[in-house]
């Protein structure tokens, strides 16, 4: 039982518990005994943070199985090792080096010193983003529905924003809060910080809390804070810019909007594609120039160590510095005047790589299932779910069983990620001292 394999299986654990719990009568609003599919993809797509769904969320299920679908969030947005060490600390419990090693490729860090501290502080960062986005959601939602329901849906879409799940109870996702500025710039402010990784969060506040004592050695930002930071804002501001440009004359998406609401509708659709899956228009509306610079979006995803999935920003940073690097005829791969192993450059081949081949795969196998649909619709649908995204052009719920099948596996490889998933079928790699000669090839 590796690490990889331990991972895996627990998540696997937990999207088989989740799915007993949601077919459950207890679950479903009408009190009958749920579908299994349907509780077996909602609970996949919750514990992966996706946010597909099959059925209207906020009709069908319950208040009990939308506590369920919150929690199962809650629990795939932070990890597995993540939630099972917490729960290790919480009863007093000591862990010992295999679950070190286990957090540390978990969470993507390079050393395994200061495990239990770094979980400890993911936990309080999560519950202060939750808590704040649930006190400004909670203004709008209870002017609407009143203080039970309205709070509700400020803890709900609070969760799975930071969390970037994309879940929501109102049928027509957040269209209704289009142009509120307060629901627009608290969702996305989730999304991005949830998106962005802890370890770019705890940075930034070691740098804030030094500034503000006036200490005079002033903290170094790691590599991981500049790439992570400086490609989130360059895809965000670029993404808006795109969307806005594209869907301006669009009369059933930006068009009939004033120019400050067309920037806020530019904004969110900017920001949701990291994975998030909320939607303030109706995507299946959306040009294909707008559908296709979403899947580009999608297909990035978040950057290491958040809530979101994807390739993330980092990998896509890596491989445009090595395009960077050949035409500028260098053998060295370099970002922020650091030199980048080759063996992060073959890492990052090998996740895109395996990421197209996953996304082929399945949009092939739901053309054969599905012919009828659209092949624009059929690969968005399958890069939102292995992206972790949640975004849909409406076809979720009307695909053939097979189709949600593919969807569902999509969802799960895209959440663990296909690196540790194929070293927890093929195991641990072995290093090899048998070294071959080298030979040019023609490459291009």
């Amino acid at each position: 039982m590796t690490v990889a394999r331990t991972i895996c299986l627990g998540f696997l654990a937990v999207i088989l518990a989740g799915t007993f719990l949601l077919m459950m009568p207890f679950s479903t609003s009408n009190g009958t005994w749920n579908d299994p599919i349907v509780a077996l993809f909602t609970s996949t797509s919750a514990v992966c943070v996706t946010g597909l769904a099959v059925v209207d969320t906020g009709t069908y299920f319950s208040f009990i199985g939308q506590l369920v679908i919150a929690m199962l969030a809650q629990i795939g947005g932070l990890g597995y090792m993540t939630t099972t060490t917490f729960l290790i600390l919480l009863i007093g419990k000591k862990f010992d080096l295999r679950q070190k090693v286990a957090i540390q490729q978990a969470l993507d860090r390079p050393g395994m010193s200061g495990s239990t501290q770094i979980i400890r502080s993911i936990i309080a960062t999560t519950l202060i983003f939750e808590i704040t986005g649930i006190f400004l959601l909670i203004p709008p939602f209870v002017k609407d529905f009143g203080w039970d329901k309205g709070l509700w849906l400020a803890i709900f879409h609070s969760v799975n924003a930071w969390n970037n799940a994309g879940f929501s109870l109102f049928s027509d996702n957040l269209i209704k809060y289009q142009t509120s500025g307060l629901v627009v710039f608290t969702i996305t402010g989730l999304i991005i910080f949830g998106g962005i990784g802890y370890q770019v969060i705890f940075d930034m506040y070691i740098w804030l809390k030094d500034r503000l004592l006036k200490k005079p050695n002033a903290i170094v930002f790691s590599l991981d804070f500049k790439v992570a930071t400086s490609t989130t804002i360059l895809l965000l501001v670029l993404g808006t810019i795109a969307f806005l440009c594209i869907e301006i004359r669009n009369p059933q998406t930006f068009g009939n909007f004033n120019f400050q609401d067309q920037l806020l509708l530019a904004w969110f659709q900017s920001v949701t594609p990291r994975t998030a899956g909320f939607n303030t228009i109706d995507i299946g509306k959306m040009t294909d120039a707008g559908l296709f610079i979403t899947i580009a979006l999608m297909f990035i995803g978040a950057s290491p160590g958040g809530t979101g999935g994807g390739i993330k920003t980092t990998t896509l940073r890596v491989l445009t510095s090595c395009t960077k690097a050949i035409l500028q005829g260098k053998e060295e791969v370099l970002l922020y005047d650091r030199k980048i192993a080759i063996s992060l450059v073959l890492k990052a081949i090998g996740v895109v790589i395996g990421s197209l081949a996953t996304v082929i795969i399945a949009t092939t196998l739901i053309s054969l299932t599905d012919p009828k649909l659209e092949f624009i619709q059929i690969l968005f649908e399958v890069v939102s779910a292995f992206g972790t995204v949640g975004l849909s052009t409406g076809i979720t719920g009307s695909v053939s069983v097979s189709a949600k099948l593919i969807l569902i596996i999509t969802m799960y490889i895209g959440r663990v990620g296909v690196l540790l998933l194929m070293s927890a079928v093929l195991g641990d790699p072995r290093p090899s001292r048998v070294h071959y000669p080298e030979e040019n090839l023609l490459v291009g």
